[in-house]
């Protein structure tokens, strides 16, 4: 177990949420379910990423639009007070708008299942 900003954590978790803090001083990433959709339909977004604790309505309709544009969504094992710890934004749907970026979630994706 990890200790990140006061709270026991996976290391899989730990390496997405500094990914993630990366991606957001780059100014790579979308916050919130409103802002990630746009994202998806304008075809900016690579990658979506879903906090554990979202609706599962929240979670269908995100999946629906990025299947419309063909991008992929990763559900992960951090809920949202992780992420808006790690990134400073509370939201439970990122959206990833560089290709790079994405295919680092990839891969920390495929190394952790």
């Amino acid at each position: 177990m990890i200790y990140w900003d006061g709270c026991a954590m996976e290391e899989h978790a730990v390496k997405v949420i500094n990914l993630l803090t990366i991606c957001r001083k780059a100014g790579k990433l979308t916050f919130g379910f409103d802002a990630s959709k746009e994202a998806i339909l304008s075809e900016k977004a690579r990658l979506i990423i879903l906090a554990s604790d979202i609706s599962q309505k929240t979670e269908k309709e995100i999946r629906f639009f990025a299947a419309k544009t063909n991008i992929t969504v990763l559900r992960t094992d951090i809920n949202i007070g992780e992420l808006s710890a790690g990134t400073g934004k509370k939201a439970g749907v990122i959206a990833v708008c560089d290709e790079g970026f994405a295919q680092g979630f990839n891969k920390l994706h495929q190394l952790h299942c």
